[in-house]
């Protein structure tokens, strides 16, 4: 090795420490770390406003609120689930796993990853102020009209919307920041010999999320920014009564709001089939078709918005063509399902904590996935559209899809990251309350929905209170379950399990498991060769 060689590897090996370390990082690792932490304490703060408003609904009657905070606790509630909780915690997935399992010394544009990162804490800010500032009679608190941001009302109401607007801004340049930033890692960056369709299919799932990122948040960006004119510029895009269209705003807003629902989805079909082989003991079946099917999504979820607002009015040639696109998706979907439960069949399972979470998701997201093709249905759509039926099948799909995927990925790789064991014990406790509270929360409101029941009202008929109060109960056993999660994290953090294996499951497969755990600071010094 050359003098120059050896000082560029010493300057390596030195690292700031303390608070400059997370400030200034550009090591994928850490900024990993942060994103998945920062994850961890907005799904915490957005669950906490979703028990508010459990606690509101647990009887018929105003008990707790007034209607207008109701309406800002779930608008606020639902943007951070989305955009502060379950994207960044695929990043962080993506910033920790993508480099090891292509065999990359780190991500491509490194700085930009951090900037990347730091402009999310401002978002949150900004999306939770404004019930800081109504406090001290600034304002009328944050935004009311749901994460939606439907004109008019978004034209009309109070300082919550514009703070929302800036902070939807703030995390779409963070999103495709990420994106640019894994798309040039996964073409550039493979080590010798891994071709594309070598890819780990989670490389293969954040690449065309990537994609779908840098398609579709320049269009929301430019929705709300056509919004915000209207609310102090003048501008008429949305109010009618300037010649505008509101529902324009709804075409603009679905057409980003129907690909990030897959956005949210794809890292964990990229994970999954990892968890799946390792504890079936088997190789992941149909790695070709899966892939393809993943494009097969990406390219229709880009087609299919409109049934988003199947009951505006459109003409009935618009209807059939976005109910039979909707209903297309299916087919590769079901090829993916196909593929999962291939790979557990007639392996030799065992069911550690990651397992438990990838096969009760399998059945939870398949119950999100039918009832959405129930949705897909013009006809039916019109008496489930805006009814608790939809509730129920979108927290099916982004909670029992999105949210306990990542649970299966963070207790499948959080022995690696942290080079220390969890409590198996509690994981599985974990994971029996998650699912049992999950489903006492979201199966009672299939019914409420069926029942006519609409959404976001913090009042309703009598006949809807024993679903609702089975349902309140269910959030709080659910929110409560999660604390075990957070101590099973922190606890592997702060050293306190056994010492983790290099490869701590017997069937796990990838590059990521040749490194010690936790790997080192650089993963890898040479590119490891793959045949």
């Amino acid at each position: 090795m050359t003098t120059a060689a050896q000082a560029h590897e010493a300057h390596h090996d030195h690292h700031p420490t303390g608070i400059m370390r997370w400030l200034t990082t550009t090591n994928h690792k850490d900024i990993g770390t942060m994103y998945l932490v920062f994850a961890l304490i907005m799904f915490m703060v957005g669950g906490a406003m979703a028990l508010a408003v459990r606690a509101e609904l647990f009887q018929p009657g105003m008990q707790l609120m007034r209607p207008e905070f109701f309406n800002q606790l779930i608008g606020v509630h639902a943007l951070i689930m989305i955009f502060a909780a379950l994207m960044p915690a695929a990043t962080g997935f993506a910033n920790w796993l993508i480099p090891l399992q292509i065999g990359a010394p780190d991500m491509a544009l490194p700085r930009l990853n951090n900037w990347g990162f730091w402009l999310l804490p401002p978002a949150a800010i900004l999306l939770t102020l404004p019930f800081i500032l109504a406090l001290f009679g600034i304002g009328d608190g944050a935004i009311a009209t749901g994460w939606t941001f439907y004109a008019p009302l978004s034209v009309q109401e109070g300082i919550g919307v514009d703070f929302a607007i800036f902070a939807v801004h703030l995390l779409g340049i963070s999103s495709v920041m990420g994106s640019i930033n894994i798309i040039v890692t996964i073409f550039n960056m493979r080590a010798p010999g891994m071709t594309m369709m070598k890819l780990p299919l989670f490389a293969w799932g954040w690449l065309i999320t990537a994609f779908l990122l840098i398609a579709t948040i320049p269009v929301l960006a430019g929705a709300v920014t056509m919004l915000l004119t209207d609310r102090h510029f003048g501008t008429h895009f949305f109010n009618a009564a300037g010649g505008g269209d509101p529902i324009l705003f709804q075409h603009l807003f679905w057409f980003f709001g129907h690909p990030e629902v897959y956005i949210l989805l794809l890292p964990v079909w990229g994970f999954i089939p990892h968890i799946l082989s390792a504890f079936s003991r088997k190789p992941t079946y149909g790695y070709k078709a899966q892939v393809y099917s993943f494009w097969a999504i990406g390219i229709l979820s880009l087609v299919v918005w409109a049934h988003h607002v199947f009951t505006v009015g459109m003409p009935v040639p618009a209807l059939l063509y976005f109910m039979y696109s909707t209903m297309s998706i299916s087919l590769p979907l079901a090829v993916l399902f196909f593929c999962w439960i291939a790979t557990m069949w007639r392996g030799a399972m065992s069911f550690e904590t990651p397992m438990l979470f990838a096969t009760g998701w399998i059945i939870l997201f398949g119950i999100g996935g039918l009832t959405g093709l129930v949705l897909a249905d013009v006809a039916a759509d019109a008496q489930y559209h805006h009814s608790y039926f939809v509730v129920a099948h979108f927290h099916y799909t982004l909670f029992a899809g999105g949210m306990m995927g990542m649970m299966a990925g963070t207790y499948f790789w959080l022995p690696k990251m942290t080079g220390r064991m969890y409590s198996e014990k509690l994981g599985k406790l974990h994971f029996w309350l998650t699912a049992i509270a999950f489903n006492l929360t979201f199966m009672p409101q299939f019914f409420l929905g069926l029942a006519g029941m609409p959404r976001r009202i913090p009042d309703y008929a009598l006949q809807f209170a024993e679903f609702n109060m089975i349902s309140s109960i269910g959030a709080f056993i659910l929110g409560l379950s999660q604390l075990i999660f957070v101590y099973n994290i922190v606890s592997c953090i702060r050293g306190q399990g056994e010492k983790a294996a290099d490869k701590p499951w017997e069937g796990a497969e990838g590059l990521e498991w040749t490194l010690s755990s936790p790997p080192p600071y650089h993963s890898f010094t040479v590119q490891p060769v793959v045949k």
